[in-house]
């Protein structure tokens, strides 16, 4: 292996990693609300981006592209619609940690590829192979195994497969690289976070609160989010897509294992045959990826 695919394996797999223990970073923070940590979340992320586009001197870049982003409306609107969509993400998944749905959260994150599917053929008219049917097929049975095992809908796994299969949709219409997308996205709804945190019962954001550890834990919150970014984006410059959609897995499963093993979240025999069911949809689906992909290379 080239030194290069070595660091970008690298880079790649700790930004799954840690994707993987974030829950463990929201469980410190339980007691405050989700709404709440969602909102220091995109401000932090902001002042963290902010700080990080400077300290680059890449603030010139930055605006430049900005500018031009504002000027080409679809674009515009594309992102502001993506920065609404990982905001629903990003508080279903908090929500569904700090209320001990773990495991509900790594499915979502298990089927989320066969998600970005079924809204390629909807919404781009891609056309699915016959492997890419029968692995969304079984999915689906496993989810409504699951349904109607427990007589409940996992509508988390749902809505954040949905918010990020849409989210990453929106993306392929703005050209934009993950450093700037990240610093617009967190822009854009910001404002609506300090508004709310301003306006919120309980007690005020001051220096003596953010001090505690509650507060740097929410402060915290902005490394926490931009850190695997970067990692991943260094990553998957370095290394072959097929390589990337191995380790995407990686951060569900250790969610996975923390629900059940950590936190002793119910993982029951319905929950492993609709795993079970997932998990073979997904291995078909990446054999079929790799035999597009050795056929390109031919």
């Amino acid at each position: 292996m080239l030194r290069q695919d070595k660091s970008g394996m690298i880079y790649a797999t700790l930004a799954y990693f840690l994707w993987g223990l974030l829950p463990i970073y929201w469980k410190l923070v339980d007691r405050v609300p989700a709404i709440e940590i969602l909102a220091h979340r995109v401000v932090w992320s902001f002042v963290f981006m902010s700080a990080l586009v400077i300290l680059l001197r890449k603030n010139k870049a930055f605006f430049r592209d900005f500018k031009a982003l504002l000027q080409n409306k679809k674009q515009t609107l594309g992102m502001a619609l993506a920065s609404i969509m990982i905001s629903i993400n990003w508080l279903t998944y908090i929500w569904a940690v700090n209320s001990d749905h773990v495991v509900q959260a790594s499915l979502g994150y298990y089927i989320n590829p066969l998600v970005s599917i079924l809204l390629g053929v909807i919404v781009l008219r891609e056309k699915l192979s016959r492997r890419q049917m029968v692995s969304f097929m079984l999915a689906a049975i496993g989810v409504l195994y699951l349904t109607f095992s427990y007589g409940v809908f996992p509508w988390i796994s749902i809505l954040l497969a949905v918010s990020f299969g849409l989210y990453g949709l929106l993306k392929k219409t703005v050209q934009i690289g993950s450093v700037f997308g990240l610093t617009i996205e967190t822009m854009f709804v910001a404002p609506i976070a300090v508004i709310f945190l301003l306006t919120t019962e309980g007690p005020a954001f001051t220096f003596e609160t953010a001090t505690t550890p509650t507060g740097l834990i929410l402060i915290g919150a902005g490394a926490a989010t931009a850190i695997p970014l970067l990692l991943f984006a260094s990553g998957a410059r370095r290394i072959p897509l097929s390589m990337i959609g191995f380790l995407q897995y990686l951060a569900p499963t250790i969610m996975l294992i923390l629900g059940v093993f950590v936190y002793g979240e119910v993982f029951s025999q319905a929950h492993l045959i609709a795993f079970s069911l997932i998990w073979t949809a997904l291995f078909i689906y990446m054999g079929s990826a790799l035999k597009v992909k050795g056929k390109q290379t031919t």
